[in-house]
């Protein structure tokens, strides 16, 4: 069944900083201008300093492990422990990849959602037409 349905195109805007929210009062926000702030600079660093280092670890890991099962049979198949070599590296496969996303999520949660929620907040009051940390700081001392 054929739809003679036209593409949907997104509507018409300039390029340049972006309308938050479309709500009255709201400012329009220069996004490019808040990504090269050092705070979400620091952020980004902080991420790949993690995430690239561990992936290529993993990657090696995962190669080695394809490369035995391909090209030594007679390694992968020794016994050991009841199960040959192969089986108890598949299996450490999956306990390695579960472990690295229990020590992700340990890391993000103490060192990128604090400043990912600051940045955050920086930018909806940016976008809400108040000074960065304004509204907060306002919050804060109403406590």
């Amino acid at each position: 069944m054929v739809h003679n349905t036209p593409p949907i195109t997104p509507p018409d805007s300039p390029p340049g900083p972006a309308r938050a929210g479309g709500n009255p009062g709201d400012v329009e926000v220069d996004y490019v201008d808040f990504q090269a702030r050092p705070e979400f600079q620091e952020l980004r660093h902080r991420f790949r300093r993690f995430v690239f280092p561990v992936t290529v670890a993993f990657m090696i890991w995962f190669l080695g492990y394809v490369l035995l099962a391909a090209f030594n049979h007679e390694f992968m198949a020794r016994p050991l422990l009841g199960l040959n070599v192969g089986l108890w590296l598949g299996l450490a496969q999956f306990v390695t990849t579960f472990g690295i996303t229990m020590w992700y999520v340990r890391f993000a949660n103490r060192r990128l959602d604090p400043v990912t929620e600051g940045l955050r907040a920086e930018l909806e009051d940016i976008a809400a037409g108040a000074a960065p940390n304004q509204a907060h700081e306002t919050e804060a001392g109403t406590k």
